[in-house]
């Protein structure tokens, strides 16, 4: 029906999925860098909620599609639908929490490492 077609969303789907993941990273390593520069060394739970918050604005983007773009009623549909996103943008709170995270702990591993105390 698509043709090869259906073979070229999967890997755009993946080269954007790439894309998100190692700007997070990205983003998770400068903001601990600052977080390091002011002599605040509680960066734990900070690389997680840097790039984890975006399943946050996902939920409350999903508040506002519902509200004013869909044509949703009912209680089931509601539930359903509220149910469904936030199981969704609680996983992209996970995943992307825990690539900040772990992309803060190799950065903050290598820069200790070669740490040199003359």
């Amino acid at each position: 029906m698509w043709g090869r077609e259906q073979y070229t969303l999967y890997g755009i789907l993946f080269i954007v999925f790439a894309i998100l993941l190692s700007v997070s990273a990205c983003i998770s390593i400068a903001l601990t860098y600052f977080q390091l520069s002011s002599e605040d060394y509680r960066w734990w739970w900070r690389s997680v909620f840097s790039t984890g918050s975006t399943g946050f604005f996902m939920f409350l983007y999903s508040v506002f599609y519902y509200f004013k773009r869909s044509n949703m009623s009912g209680t089931v549909q509601t539930l359903e639908f509220f149910g469904y996103s936030f199981l969704t943008c609680y996983v992209f709170f996970l995943m992307l929490g825990s690539v900040s995270f772990f992309a803060s702990l190799q950065f903050i591993r290598y820069i200790y490492v070669n740490l040199k105390m003359d």
